[in-house]
């Protein structure tokens, strides 16, 4: 028995080795050939299996395989592109969190005021500007704030120039000149002619006129205020042949998404366009974008909204290229730099004010009620500790008596000066904190004046005491707020550096891996994605940004230098900086500029 038992054992060895020896067909499958292939970089992944590999295949769109130069090696076909990366880093997309697509494009085509670095300067822009208008025709700028001017104007109203210069160097020409923080305009005297402004003109619901010690405008609007100037240039361009506002529109919109992929940018959250807008947006990607595209529904009234929201819900449409979200961004008060963000208490440098409610609560919770029964996101602007206390309270409201839409994914934006109690009510809530770090860097000049050093060590920008409490944390630029650039947001989100050197309350930094994952992930996460964008996995689409540094290693000096060499969205290269292909590990580029805008 021990020798039959012994034979047989013999014969199942020999029969097994001669299976294994014979060709067995269909096995090992043969691997479809990559469409394109990134091998020889440092890539991360943001996939907690695979967090770190040297390759990626790419098929159809999708990721196909992730792995080492060896494994990926085998995907390479005769028509698959490679890109030999030579040590690059590579990422998940970075998305633009909050931004504003069209009027990035309108900026590109505007004065930019930023550059300026006094009243006097603007002046003489504007100046220049005349000189190659025809008359009526409206100069428009934007990017200024009187708390960078250096040295300040004088006379002046609370920083703010009286407009006796502007006035003398544009008298047959409407001029608007928009604050960096979107929160306010300066118009010269025909402008305010044109919108109806006078003496007797009463400052409307949510707006600030200001004035001289007579009482006479100077210009300056703060929110609301500015609302018929905005209506008298819109007749303008009403006006306009036809064909030329067309022009003007696909010029903006070209010059923005041209913009956006060149920084990295693989999908965008778009702040808001009316109902008309996004019809034409949509027609637009027909003809095929370059990046994502997620719009929110604003500048319609909430009867509107209330009629027509849910036939404007629009998801992946144009191969997941164009995307309507919700509504989104409504605006419960203003801004820090304007003195419009709500308070709850009075500015430091100007105890009578404690900012403005700008569109009424009552409106917004209507408007909250109208996106939970369509099963649509809500995303409020709220910068001020009162504003933010008073759309959580909302949320909360609405999400007790609906509890459904506790899963929505709704977000306050900016979320930027936040009493320490309401910290925690963020991650009970479920609701995104949707943050710009380079705003803290770019802010920091005048924060601390405005709130006073306690109240601003507390509650300015607390990104690590929202993440520690479980929140979710989103990045972004709020563009044409700030340049779009991803590399100054994550220089600041982890370093909280000011231009001139000082750091900004650096307890509140994030880690490198936060800040990447805030970029990438979360703002995946926050547009319905995260099963499909945020991460290098496989299956999911390829979107990705090559740089020309680590950003997880490399010293913080050198985040600033680092730059985007391939942006690349569903497997194609969107975008490639001039002599990408022959960059090698180590390298950088030219220094970033400064920071230049204030909130």
């Amino acid at each position: 028995m021990r020798f039959h038992a012994a034979c047989s054992c013999l014969l199942a060895v020999s029969i097994a080795a001669l299976t294994a020896a014979a060709p067995i067909a269909g096995f090992p499958p043969k691997l479809q050939p990559a469409d394109l292939v990134l091998r020889d970089g440092a890539i991360a992944t943001l996939d907690p299996l695979q967090p770190q590999v040297q390759a990626i295949a790419i098929h159809d769109g999708r990721i196909e395989a992730i792995g080492s130069n060896a494994e990926i090696v085998r995907y390479i076909g005769a028509k698959t592109q490679t890109l030999d990366l030579h040590g690059a880093f590579v990422t998940p997309g970075f998305m633009e969190g909050h931004g504003h697509l069209i009027g990035t494009g309108s900026s590109l085509m505007e004065l930019d005021l930023g550059k300026a670095s006094n009243w006097d300067a603007i002046v003489a822009m504007v100046k220049d500007a005349v000189a190659k208008a025809k008359p009526g025709e409206w100069i428009v700028g934007a990017g200024w704030h009187e708390g960078k001017w250096k040295p300040a104007p004088q006379p002046n109203v609370e920083g703010l120039p009286l407009p006796a210069s502007l006035n003398a160097v544009s008298p047959n020409n409407p001029v608007m000149l928009d604050h960096v923080s979107g929160h306010g305009t300066y118009a010269n005297a025909l402008a305010l002619e044109l919108a109806g402004i006078t003496r007797d003109t009463p400052d409307p619901p949510g707006g600030t006129i200001v004035r001289d010690k007579q009482g006479n405008p100077i210009g300056m609007l703060r929110d609301t205020a500015a609302d018929p100037v905005v209506a008298a240039y819109r007749r303008y361009l009403a006006k306009l042949p036809p064909q030329e506002v067309e022009r003007r529109r696909e010029r903006a919109l070209q010059l923005a998404l041209q913009n956006e992929v060149s920084k990295g940018i693989t999908g965008f959250v778009d702040m808001g366009e009316d109902f008309k807008t996004l019809e034409w947006v949509k027609r637009q990607a027909d003809n095929g974008f370059p990046l994502r595209l997620y719009v929110n529904v604003a500048g319609e009234s909430v009867d509107a909204l209330d009629r027509q929201l849910a036939q404007h819900r629009n998801a992946g449409y144009a191969d997941d290229h164009f995307t309507v979200l919700g509504i989104g961004e409504v605006l419960s008060d203003g801004a820090l730099g304007t003195r419009s963000a709500l308070m709850l208490h009075p500015y430091s440098d100007t105890p009578n004010i404690t900012g403005k409610n700008v569109v009424p609560m009552a409106d917004i919770e209507r408007m909250g009620r109208i996106a939970a029964r369509d099963g649509m996101q809500l995303s409020v602007h709220a910068i001020g500790d009162r504003a933010n206390r008073e759309v959580l309270d909302l949320f909360q409201r609405i999400f007790e008596q609906d509890p459904a839409a506790h899963a929505l994914r709704w977000r306050i934006e900016h979320a930027q000066h936040l009493d320490p109690v309401d910290v925690p009510r963020f991650a009970q809530l479920g609701v995104i904190a949707s943050m710009q770090s380079i705003h803290a860097c770019s802010d920091a000049p005048v924060v601390v004046p405005r709130l006073g050093e306690q109240r601003a060590k507390q509650g300015a920008y607390v990104w690590h005491s929202l993440i520690e409490s479980g929140a979710m944390v989103l990045d972004g630029s709020d563009t044409p707020v700030e340049d779009t650039n991803p590399i100054a947001g994550f220089y600041c989100a982890v370093t909280r550096r000011e231009g001139n050197g000082k750091l900004f309350f650096p307890e509140q930094v994030k880690t490198r891996e936060e800040a990447l994952r805030d970029y990438t992930w979360n703002n995946a996460y926050a547009v319905y994605e995260d099963k499909d964008l945020g991460s290098l996995t496989v299956g999911k689409r390829a979107d990705m940004d090559v740089f020309s540094g680590n950003l997880l290693t490399i010293p913080a000096a050198d985040i600033l230098r680092t730059r985007v060499l391939y942006t690349i969205v569903g497997g194609k290269v969107v975008y490639k900086k001039d002599g990408a292909e022959n960059w090698r590990s180590g390298q950088w580029f030219e220094p970033m500029p400064e920071f230049d805008h204030v909130d």
